[in-house]
């Protein structure tokens, strides 16, 4: 049974004309070419180079957090802010699109402060279940050599370095989950996709722009992907999500920069 937030965050496909289901097609199409739609396409290429590059994948790796200017700390931090920044941008473009179709912004996804307590209980929960699942996921995929060695972060020690690594975990979150789960889910209901074939697109799709970490990183975010859309169906609101993408975010950055290289069981380069 569908809740009222369900029915207002996934709507089932309406009464489109032809040309107006077009113009959502069309629109959606920019939004992930515009963000993580042309991340998909940069980490299969990405993995098609570490595929083909002599040694095993174990033995490459791949960086999400790295210096822009080395040696150069504050160039380095105008540069962090801003690739925070832009990266935000499509989500903006989100909100603006959905108020241009009459609804209020991103809180048709719930994504607002109405319910700061219940996102955040529930955000943590998924994060605790998902976080300890997943990095026992990733070390033995790495150990089947089926996925590059992640490196979380590989920034200067700076004064700059964990607020940063913070703010990325929070780009990233809301990012992903605004637009590849929520605003996703409610175009492909309006172009009346079915929920079975939204749940794989969303999910693959998350999938595909982890494709850089090899196989594992694919595989493992998509079965994330389809938790996510599962626990959106039911709660109808976006926030809780967000909230469980930073945590897991946020401790895999600052873990990684307080234990690489004191701990045997943590992979590093």
């Amino acid at each position: 049974m569908r809740t009222e937030s369900e029915s207002e965050s996934e709507p089932v496909a309406g009464e489109l004309g032809g040309q107006d289901r077009g113009l959502l097609r069309n629109e959606t199409l920019l939004v992930l070419a515009l963000s993580l739609g042309a991340s998909g396409v940069s980490a299969l290429i990405s993995f098609i180079g570490s595929l083909t590059k002599p040694g095993g994948l174990k033995d490459q790796a791949a960086t999400l957090n790295g210096s822009y200017a080395p040696g150069r700390p504050w160039l380095d931090l105008a540069w962090q802010l801003f690739g925070i920044a832009s990266a935000l941008v499509p989500v903006l473009l989100v909100a603006h699109l959905l108020t241009r179709e009459g609804a209020p912004g991103l809180r048709v996804l719930g994504f607002d402060r109405t319910r700061p307590l219940w996102d955040l209980s529930r955000g943590a929960l998924v994060a605790a279940g998902i976080g300890s699942a997943g990095l026992a996921f990733y070390l033995a995929a790495r150990a089947g050599g089926f996925n590059l060695t992640v490196v979380p972060e590989a920034l200067p020690d700076v004064w700059w370095k964990f607020p940063v690594l913070i703010l990325s975990a929070l780009q990233n979150a809301v990012v992903e989950e605004v637009i590849v789960l929520a605003y996703l889910l409610r175009r492909l209901g309006q172009l009346g996709w079915s929920p079975m074939a939204a749940l794989l697109a969303s999910s693959a799709l998350r999938g595909s722009y982890h494709l850089y970490q090899g196989i594992g990183g694919f595989i493992g975010n998509m079965v994330m992907g389809v938790v996510f859309v599962l626990a959106y169906r039911r709660w109808g609101r976006v926030a809780p999500l967000v909230v469980a993408h930073a945590l897991l975010d946020i401790v895999a950055f600052g873990g990684y920069a307080l234990l690489a290289g004191k701990v045997g069981w943590l992979p590093t380069p």
